[in-house]
């Protein structure tokens, strides 16, 4: 399998990030993750919420956000990587100039329907 950049579209996620979906199985063939491009414009947050089977990592790639993960809260920069446990309240603010660019991989892949908005 194999996607170009220059092919992926972008669309709004539930939590009300801009994602391209750089590998899913219902697009791709892949079967057991997704792995998806974040972008966070500066000043946005995303919405608290969790995801019931997906176990997340964020890998931050570009910008600085300030992370809320369960009840803790900490900056990220490049070169951070956030594990989220299934269950996990999350959300991610862009503290930067600069959009927030998150590398974000999902296990079990991602799903709409395992996107609980919890505000």
């Amino acid at each position: 399998m194999h996607t170009q950049d220059r092919d992926i579209e972008t669309y709004t996620t539930k939590d009300g990030s801009q994602i391209r979906e750089l590998m899913h199985p219902d697009v791709h063939g892949n079967r057991n993750q997704s792995l998806a491009e974040a972008i966070v414009s500066p000043g946005e947050i995303t919405q608290l919420h969790r995801h019931g089977k997906s176990e997340e990592l964020y890998h931050i790639t570009r910008g600085r956000g300030w992370m809320t993960l369960g009840e803790q809260e900490f900056e990220v920069n490049v070169g951070d990587t956030v594990a989220i446990a299934p269950g996990t309240a999350h959300r991610i603010k862009n503290i930067g100039e600069d959009p927030l660019h998150i590398l974000c991989s999902c296990s079990p892949p991602y799903a709409h329907d395992d996107t609980e908005l919890l505000e």
